[in-house]
């Protein structure tokens, strides 16, 4: 019986280990760490955003992102959800197409994962890291180093992840065992990670979230934008409106303003007439309260302060020219960013194995037969929301079907 052996536990290794048992073959999955999925339990804050039913093609970036798309458009989001159903799987679609496990608990899909993988008779070796891996003599199947000894293979996967996300089983594995076998790898940058920012205001938010559009500028123009759930922290902008703008600035270099407005659904119009209106209500109000209702407390006072104005006097006192800075600020509340966090904090990484090393088609090496690659080691990633879950679905599914 022919032997395919994956090589890393997380979801794209899994649902390629569990594609390829279809077959029928022997299929062998190594994982370095002491359990399968680390990274998997980490998504969605513990969640498991495990797919976007939106997911399209402007979603995934890389050298080449449309080499994503074969394999993104016989894996839909819709397939997704209807093989994790058959492993029973209950899900809830929330905002912006989010799946998540109903129980809210990415253990259910790492639990369902599981069972399949031992009822297709996967034979699971948890612990053992892939030290190496060459071509067999006569060029037949390919021999993988150990750290139990050598094991011959068929077929080999390749689907060790990332970089990124260090601390949860991120490594350079994949990178260092595909190179002495020609493939490279473009620039890696961490991505799906905290913006760091100037520091005197995130500094006195730490902790405090708020819903905003998120427009990253450069040079006057308007290099990305996001909305969505923003946190501030100690060093600068976390969440994912964050998170979806930080592959520009991790890729791209500096001198980076980061705009938010805090109250995107309400034009600047309407946010004066609410604030002069709430000054004409309420005239011996100090200035430091004039946000109240509107926004967090905390972040109230710190536009007070940003606008200039002084917190003690009443609103009353303000001039028309006063009441349009604090407007302002709410609309346009201008941080400057200093870079990213590193890849122990990030999500995802950005670059990866070159795609053009490959057969979008079938995942499967130009010039090295029956070797597959899939998931984030390639370069392709994705944007915050479930999509690049989708993308380890999808190229995990077609890399298991070894190019038949």
């Amino acid at each position: 019986m022919e032997t395919v052996v994956v090589i890393g536990g997380g979801a794209s290794g899994m649902m390629a280990a569990l594609t390829a048992a279809e077959s029928g073959r022997h299929i062998v999955l190594l994982e370095r760490q002491q359990r399968v999925a680390r990274k998997l339990l980490a998504t969605g804050n513990g969640r498991c955003n495990l797919t976007n039913t939106g997911a399209g093609a402007a979603n995934y970036h890389g050298e080449n992102a449309e080499f994503a798309l074969p394999a993104l458009s016989r894996f839909t989001p819709q397939y997704t959800l209807d093989f994790f159903h058959a492993l029973g799987l209950v899900t809830v679609t929330e905002y912006g197409g989010r799946v998540y496990p109903l129980s809210n608990s990415a253990n259910s899909v790492v639990d369902v994962l599981r069972f399949a993988l031992e009822r297709a008779g996967v034979e699971l070796r948890c612990g053992v890291s892939a030290r190496s891996l060459s071509r067999a003599s006569g060029g037949a199947g390919y021999v993988v180093g150990t750290d139990d000894g050598d094991i011959f293979a068929d077929y080999v996967i390749v689907a060790c992840g990332g970089a990124a996300g260090a601390k949860l089983g991120g490594v350079m594995d994949g990178y260092e065992l595909l190179k002495p076998l020609g493939h490279k790898r473009t620039r890696l940058c961490p991505a799906l990670v905290q913006l760091t920012t100037a520091p005197e205001y995130p500094r006195a938010l730490k902790g405090v979230r708020a819903d905003a559009a998120l427009s990253l500028l450069a040079g006057g123009e308007v290099i990305a934008q996001s909305r969505g759930e923003v946190q501030f922290t100690e060093t600068g902008l976390s969440g994912p409106a964050a998170f979806d703008v930080s592959r520009a600035v991790s890729t791209g270099g500096d001198g980076f303003t980061a705009s938010l407005d805090f109250m995107r659904d309400h034009p600047a119009a309407e946010v004066m007439d609410m604030l002069a209106r709430r000054c004409r209500d309420l005239p011996a109000l100090p200035c430091g309260d004039i946000f109240t209702g509107m926004l967090h407390n905390r972040l109230g006072r710190m536009l007070v302060r940003y606008a200039r104005l002084d917190a003690a006097v009443p609103l009353s006192s303000l001039s028309p020219v006063q009441l349009k800075a604090a407007a302002d600020a709410v609309k346009g509340f201008s941080l400057r960013v200093t870079g990213t966090e590193g890849f122990d904090s990030a999500q995802v990484t950005a670059g990866g194995i070159r795609t053009s090393g490959f057969d979008p088609e079938t995942l499967q090496s130009w010039f090295m037969p029956r070797l597959f690659v899939c998931g984030e080691l390639l370069d392709i990633d994705g944007d915050c929301g479930g999509y690049n879950l989708q993308w380890a679905w999808a190229s995990g599914r077609l890399a298991g079907r070894l190019g038949e």
